[in-house]
């Protein structure tokens, strides 16, 4: 329609001071747009005042989408060439007739007879409601647009709605006395005329607008892939949803989870594993050795570990991920969220606890949990990402064991050598079995001074 206007409305360009006084002195000459048959040389007094205001009434109409008086004046000069027997005038005309027709048919959207309105339909999620607005004048749409706009607690989706309307329309200027919505409201104008279509034209023109809403979303959503630099579509409306659940701030592109491993109840070690836009960096795998913990203390290694991931990563300035999984129920979240209290990173990603048993996530604060829809695709990334920290875990107490570096405990008594402590691990399987032995089930096997040592050093009565 800009081109049609630009070729077919010869209006001038420059901003010269056409005054009367001005013309009539011949202070101005035609420039190359006249001479390229863009304007008709007002300047020079070359086009009346008249056919100048004409030119302006049609572009106003065109834009307003008010056709049906451009193609009646364009009638009326192809006549009138025709009564001059300027043919090719008349068909030059006849060409402009036949284009205006053509984009009215297939801007028509609804009945013209349906008159001037204003068409508004609005969308919420979370805290952002979107909405649309189509211009609609002679049933045809003129003007869409498409906005987003953040809510507050207290305000219902018919308030927001209202003030949007007013501040629409107050932008566009329009003047329609009669708006379509998808739900009564109150407006406060009492000459506006409320309609909630249930059929026909209007609520066509209803429909419209919701697919225009979704469009937009659709749209903000691609762009916001693409920011993220997520390539697969799935996945980024996997990670999308996910956020939707476990109701976080932002789309969670990067999640970290922890695991603590120990090794026949001894030698404590913590693991994290990294997932970013739904796979695994393992460039940014991390694994912990055990040192402010004696013993065996799972919370107390889960916060150790999450506290030196993070002081770490804030002293760098690094990324911090959107979710934390901590594999463990209350008690370890609760240790790993003192933490980061204590790093004064509070608030700053989301921590959640991923209960071993149930497959059930807690967060801080919340007495009870949430428990996502079993096969679902978002649990089912969650499990991947729990069962590769088991998996890096252990596989790093095997490397830690074949490379020696966990000594066995039991070596480390005096009077107790390996062949010893191979036998004793044989038999009883685990230190903590070994502990908690009898004074006779240690006779039986390495006999009576080797017990007496072994009981003598974890302080058991002989």
């Amino acid at each position: 329609m800009l081109e049609f206007i630009k070729q077919t409305i010869q209006l001038r360009t420059c901003s010269l001071s056409l005054t009367d006084v001005n013309i009539r002195k011949g202070k101005f000459k035609v420039c190359l747009e006249y001479h390229l048959g863009n304007c008709k040389g007002p300047c020079e007094g070359l086009q009346p005042m008249e056919d100048y205001t004409e030119s302006l009434a049609q572009l106003k109409n065109l834009l307003k989408g008010n056709l049906s008086p451009v193609i009646r004046h364009f009638k009326e000069e192809m006549k009138s060439h025709s009564f001059s027997l300027a043919f090719e005038k008349a068909e030059s005309v006849k060409k402009k007739i036949e284009f205006l027709e053509n984009y009215q048919s297939r801007s028509l959207v609804a009945n013209a007879k349906t008159g001037d309105m204003d068409v508004f339909c609005i969308l919420k999620e979370k805290e952002i409601v979107y909405i649309n607005f189509l211009m609609v004048r002679n049933g045809t749409i003129i003007q869409t647009h498409t906005s987003k706009a953040e809510t507050h607690l207290d305000e219902t989706l018919e308030e927001v709605l209202v003030y949007l309307i007013a501040q629409i329309r107050s932008n566009f200027e329009s003047d329609a006395n009669e708006i379509v919505v998808p739900f009564l409201i109150k407006y406060p104008a009492d000459s506006i005329s409320i309609t909630v279509p249930k059929s026909g034209d209007k609520k066509k023109l209803l429909e419209l607008s919701y697919k225009n809403v979704l469009h937009f979303i659709n749209d903000l959503k691609q762009k916001e892939r693409l920011r993220l630099n997520i390539k697969n579509e799935s996945v980024y409306t996997l990670l999308e949803n996910l956020q939707k659940l476990l109701h976080l701030k932002e789309v969670p592109v990067h999640i970290e989870c922890f695991d603590n491993s120990n090794f026949q109840g001894s030698f404590p070690v913590s693991a994290m594993v990294c997932y970013k836009n739904g796979v695994p960096s393992k460039n940014d795998y991390r694994h912990f050795n055990v040192k402010t913990v004696n013993g065996i203390n799972d919370f107390a290694t889960m916060k150790e570990a999450v506290y030196r991931r993070y002081k770490r990563l804030k002293e760098e300035n690094g990324d911090f991920p959107q979710l934390i999984i901590i594999d463990g129920g209350k008690g370890q979240l609760s240790a790993a969220n003192e933490a980061m209290q204590e790093l004064g990173l509070h608030g700053v990603t989301t921590l959640t606890g991923l209960a071993k048993s149930e497959e059930e996530l807690f967060f801080t604060g919340d007495t009870n949990s949430l428990k996502l829809p079993y096969n679902s695709e978002e649990l089912k990334l969650i499990r991947r990402i729990r069962d590769e920290v088991h998996r890096f875990g252990i596989s790093f107490h095997r490397k830690k064991r074949s490379s020696g570096t966990f000594k066995n405990e039991l070596e480390g008594i005096n009077g107790i050598g390996k062949a010893t402590a191979d036998l004793l691990l044989k038999e009883l399987r685990s230190v903590n079995k070994i502990k908690q032995a009898t004074k006779e089930q240690l006779r039986k096997i390495i006999g009576n001074a080797k017990a007496t040592i072994i009981l003598n050093y974890f302080k058991k009565d002989i």
